[in-house]
């Protein structure tokens, strides 16, 4: 674990707190290309009611909008929270070089948690990935989040 993956995870992190604080299930992601940040988002699924507005698709939007270009090869994806089926196939279509993410997804992470997508050999492109940076804050974000709703949900 670098100093700058940490670095960086603490910027998703923070986007996760964000999401949090609006209601949103706390997941957040940058994209860094070149040492740079270009794209950055957090769940909002429930704000916007779309069911694709995870984290690491609104960063993959704003940062193909951001460098003009669908594609966006060289990058890492930090992420708080193992990706999903949907995420895993976005960020190979959009052949990310690296993914970093906190913590593990039991019910539904498409890395290592309840699939291995990206080991499967049929993919047109393979990307890096390294798992528990900050593990232990990003899984604390979302137990808190979930252990206060389920909190709200016996008070009304």
């Amino acid at each position: 674990m670098s100093a700058q993956d940490e670095y960086w995870m603490g910027k998703a992190l923070a986007l996760a707190q964000q999401a949090a604080a609006v209601g949103e299930v706390p997941v957040g992601a940058v994209l860094i290309f070149n040492d740079v940040l270009v794209g950055e988002g957090s769940n909002r699924a429930i704000t916007t009611n779309d069911p694709t507005a995870h984290a690491e698709i609104v960063a993959l939007r704003h940062a193909a909008y951001h460098l003009q270009n669908y594609r966006l090869p060289d990058t890492t994806l930090y992420v708080t929270l193992e990706p999903c089926t949907m995420c895993v196939g976005a960020l190979v279509h959009a052949r990310i070089k690296r993914l970093v993410f906190g913590a593990l997804e039991p019910k539904a992470g498409a890395v290592c948690s309840r699939f291995q997508l990206l080991q499967q050999k049929g993919f047109n492109h393979q990307l890096e990935c390294q798992q528990g940076i900050l593990e232990s804050e990003c899984g604390q974000v979302l137990s808190d989040f979930f252990h206060q709703r389920r909190e709200q949900k016996k008070l009304s």
